[in-house]
């Protein structure tokens, strides 16, 4: 954890944790007093115990707060926040998603940023305490930090260089691997963990495996009217180039009806037309077609599709017209 916070693990019974006030003994005789006269406070409540140590009982999922401890005359000499993590692995703060995973992870495009969110449960809302991450290898030696904010997190090793911001609704995190190369594969999988805690100094941690590969999701593509039979559409402005090298497939269903969106192709009984095309980004269309709906996918990997694009396309009189 970072700097005067402790986590402890506990797992249901009683025990008990440490604490120092000062780490060296030579501290009590260089101006500070002597062991006697130090006192302890949690949560801001003055506390029975006196001395340079501290013993915290553990109860249950009891014992987390913020102590300090203070000279004879009040002065504030150390400070430590106590935070309780449950080693049974219960899970309280977060709640699954429709796919059954706690973290969902998404990439606009192979740059090296992923986006993370979650769901907090109705009745332990949280923030975070924590963020590790890091490349899966041989070197397991990160260290990682957060500025004083604890907005802004940096995770570095010899194989990655991770940075990670929390999002303004505390809902989520934007990461980036500083060292990813979009052109070179990737060297071993992200490994993402995200320490939740609550008011009542509860800890519970929620980790992810991916590769960018894998959690990659173009935006939406953008459509336009060409002339009365005909459409085009480009790719996302976010998605990486050059396109050739990072090519997209793309998915179009027809229809014959008005959409206010875009339904399922495969339950909708007015598609008039599902189809598939991986280089060209034009369609005729046929006057009976009042809407389409397309879709991207990155060709070269097993990844998620983006959300739909409808495009209405409105027949004026002029053109009714003409067709008589």
């Amino acid at each position: 954890m970072t700097p005067h916070v402790l986590l402890v693990g506990v797992d249901g019974s009683s025990g008990r944790q440490s604490l120092s006030c000062l780490e060296r003994p030579q501290e009590l005789q260089e101006g500070v007093g002597k062991d006697g006269e130090i006192s302890w406070r949690k949560n801001g409540e003055q506390e029975a115990q006196r001395g340079n140590a501290y013993v915290i009982e553990l109860k249950e999922m009891l014992g987390g707060g913020n102590y300090t401890c203070h000279g004879e005359d009040g002065s504030l000499l150390n400070h430590t926040e106590v935070l309780i993590q449950d080693d049974q692995a219960n899970r309280r703060i977060l709640v699954k998603n429709e796919h059954g995973d706690y973290l969902h992870c998404a990439a606009q495009n192979h740059n090296g940023e992923f986006h993370c969110s979650w769901k907090w449960h109705s009745h332990r809302i949280g923030k975070v305490a924590f963020i590790k991450a890091r490349r899966v290898s041989y070197d397991s030696d990160t260290k990682c930090s957060v500025d004083e904010g604890g907005q802004l997190w940096t995770c570095s090793s010899g194989q990655s260089d991770f940075g990670c911001s929390v999002d303004n609704s505390g809902g989520g995190i934007l990461c980036r691997d500083q060292q990813h190369c979009p052109y070179a594969e990737e060297r071993g999988k992200i490994h993402l963990t995200v320490y939740m805690r609550t008011e009542d100094f509860l800890v519970e941690s929620y980790s992810k495996y991916f590769n960018l590969s894998q959690i990659v999701k173009p935006d939406k593509v953008t459509i336009r009217k060409v002339n009365t039979t005909l459409i085009e559409w480009s790719y996302p402005s976010s998605w990486s180039s050059p396109y050739s090298y990072f090519p997209l497939t793309f998915q179009i269903t027809q229809f014959k009806g008005r959409r206010k969106q875009c339904p399922d192709q495969f339950t909708d009984p007015k598609a008039l037309k599902t189809s598939t095309v991986h280089s060209a980004c034009q369609l005729v269309v046929k006057r009976t077609v009042k809407a389409v709906c397309i879709r991207a996918k990155d060709v070269l990997c097993n990844s998620q599709w983006s959300d739909w694009s409808l495009f209405s396309l409105r027949r004026n009189k002029k053109d009714k017209r003409q067709k008589n």
